[in-house]
């Protein structure tokens, strides 16, 4: 390990990036984040994709550079909610939208189907952590755009069955994320491509939005997804991944959430059409978030890896900040990322 490490303080902020990676194999320029930022925590997509057993060398190759180079073993990622956003072709289980399992006859064994299948595939392939399940509350035939991803529109019913699939991930050592905080349900626009902006009063987004997150941090949920949206009457001026008010006002202080805090993807239009990507990262970074996911450009994240540094640097409570979010990572680095 080199370069950065000079600064004793710095050495670990890598450990609290997630990137992707451009290809099917280890290339040098996801090599040169590991070795040269300490960077260990990665996403596969579909570009990542070829065969079970080429994305099994894939983890394997992680695994290997980052023990080779000092740093813990690495936090492997992937979007597999099934249906609409799932990452794995078959011979992979091919699984329907969430919705179509919440409102199949019979919801808690399809789901925990889901569950137990999905996590047994993705330990097969050394992927330990899966950014699912969806426990926004969106009602259906209103064309709120997340209506096929969630569970319901009952904040009650979303609650039970994302608990269910959390607790049966996570019980076959995947870990799990509630998604997206505090809640996407009644977003007209998609954040991948602009902001949206929630309306809601604060009293609709906590009897509506709020329950099913309650519900996963109380039974242990290992990471929860910040929502690149705007709520007029939470945070006015800032989205949620970029919201102190939400995230350390909301998620940690009032709801009581200890575990880990991962934002969307900081390259989505939502927050990269706002301008300079590092500076966000460091903005969700000061907000509460513990991983920052970038999930394209190296030279984006190389840009909000030095930006976040510096910060660091010249802020002593940054400093502290970044030890909290290390002590969360590394907790649920533990417990689902042991070789």
């Amino acid at each position: 390990m080199t370069s950065f490490h000079a600064s004793a303080d710095l050495s670990e902020l890598g450990l609290l990036f997630m990137v992707g990676l451009p290809g099917l194999t280890l290339d040098e320029y996801s090599l040169h984040l590991i070795q040269k930022y300490g960077i260990n925590n990665f996403i596969y997509f579909k570009r990542n994709v070829e065969s079970p057993e080429q994305l099994k060398q894939l983890s394997k190759d992680l695994r290997r550079a980052c023990r080779d180079n000092g740093l813990p073993s690495p936090l492997i990622a992937i979007d597999q909610e099934g249906g609409s956003v799932a990452r794995l072709p078959p011979p992979f289980t091919q699984f329907p939208d969430a919705r179509i399992l919440a409102d199949s006859e019979k919801p808690e064994k399809a789901l925990m189907d889901y569950a137990r299948v999905c996590s047994r595939e993705l330990k097969g392939i050394g992927v330990n952590y899966n950014l699912a399940p969806v426990v926004d509350v969106c009602e259906a035939g209103k064309e709120y755009f997340m209506e096929r991803r969630s569970l319901g529109g009952d904040a009650k019913n979303v609650g039970r069955l994302g608990a269910l699939v959390i607790q049966e991930m996570q019980a076959n050592a995947i870990a799990a994320c509630a998604k997206h905080f505090p809640g996407l349900g009644a977003a007209v626009v998609d954040p991948h491509f602009q902001l949206p902006i929630v309306t809601k009063a604060e009293s609709a987004i906590r009897s509506d939005d709020l329950p099913p997150f309650r519900q996963a941090i109380n039974i242990g949920v290992a990471s929860i997804m910040t929502s690149h949206t705007i709520y007029q009457h939470l945070d006015p001026e800032n989205p949620a991944t970029l919201s102190k008010k939400i995230l350390t006002g909301l998620l940690r202080n009032e709801l009581g959430y200890e575990g880990v805090v991962i934002t969307d993807d900081l390259e989505m239009g939502a927050i990269a059409k706002g301008g300079d990507l590092g500076h966000a990262a460091l903005q969700a970074f000061v907000a509460g978030a513990d991983l920052l996911l970038i999930c394209q450009s190296h030279e984006k994240i190389i840009d909000a890896f030095q930006k976040t540094a510096a910060a660091i640097r010249a802020n002593p409570e940054l400093a502290i900040r970044m030890r909290e979010s290390l002590e969360r990572v590394n907790r649920m680095r533990q417990k689902f990322a042991r070789e």
